[in-house]
């Protein structure tokens, strides 16, 4: 039975500079292909239900789900909140078993920011959860790729050290030229920058906007201390096209069997991202 995926997992990776993969999930077949990916490698892994998912599904529902799928798995698999600006989100998921959560404050102003994030602390503490926060602006959108460049507000180290500080929060993400979604040029990561993060920071990095980043410059995240990658264009790429194959054209009616096709595809996706990330 999983036990989730603890600070101390992020904190150890962090150390020696491996990377955990947070996959961001919408329904239970991409919550299995995660799983299953889970245990295909050996490797934690963090499945990431989020608010955008909630805004199409019954989210007690698809919690119920996945937390069952999740507590069968042999190897650990964390059930993490992505992208939440509301408290009461953030109480009503740790409330229902989720590890982890990411408040995400990177809109505000930097005071609002360390409020926000130090309230979601403070909510977490008595669920032994830990908490990921976001400081700069990464570009992009969510649930679906736009043409974002990458040019958001980036993380000052000298700020980020002293958020860290104020917010008692145990990781942070961090805008180093990543974006969310794909991009019709390859992504620039500004790898000094996350150098100088990496050494004024004494928590673990997060770098969201996996999709199109290179293996190359995911390993040398990893050394960096980035120790949590958050993919999920490539996800529901990989998901869209499994089913857009399988239906054909004209489109045929087997809705099984394209499921079946796309949690294979997804988990295929994400083996190769772990082996990039944490190589046996």
């Amino acid at each position: 039975m999983s036990r989730g995926v603890g600070l101390d997992e992020l904190a150890g990776a962090r150390r020696e500079g491996r990377g955990i993969l947070g996959a961001v999930a919408y329904d239970t077949v991409g919550v299995e292909a995660i799983v299953t990916a889970g245990r295909r490698t050996g490797r934690p892994i963090i499945a990431q239900i989020g608010s955008s998912a909630f805004n199409h599904v019954d989210a007690g529902g698809l919690i119920a789900a996945a937390r069952m799928i999740i507590e069968r798995s042999p190897t650990p698999v964390g059930l993490h909140l992505d992208h939440s600006g509301s408290l009461e989100e953030i109480r009503r998921c740790l409330d229902a078993g989720y590890t982890s959560v990411m408040v995400d404050g990177s809109r505000l102003d930097f005071a609002d920011n360390v409020a926000l994030s130090t309230a979601a602390v403070d909510l977490a503490r008595p669920y032994a959860a830990w908490v990921e926060a976001e400081l700069g602006r990464i570009d992009g959108d969510e649930d679906r790729s736009i043409a974002a460049a990458g040019s958001g507000g980036l993380t000052r180290p000298s700020e980020a050290a002293r958020f860290v500080d104020e917010t008692g929060v145990d990781a942070l993400a961090v805008s180093v030229g990543n974006v969310h979604g794909r991009t019709a040029t390859p992504v620039r990561i500004h790898l000094d920058l996350l150098g100088e993060l990496g050494e004024a920071v004494r928590v673990p990095l997060v770098l969201h906007g996996v999709s199109g980043i290179d293996g190359d410059t995911l390993a040398v995240a990893c050394r960096l201390g980035v120790a949590k990658f958050n993919v999920n264009a490539d996800l529901r790429a990989a998901y869209l096209a499994a089913v857009a194959e399988w239906a054909g054209e004209p489109p045929g009616d087997d809705l099984v069997g394209a499921l079946r096709v796309a949690r294979q595809r997804v988990t295929g996706v994400l083996v190769d991202l772990i082996a990039v990330l944490d190589p046996p």
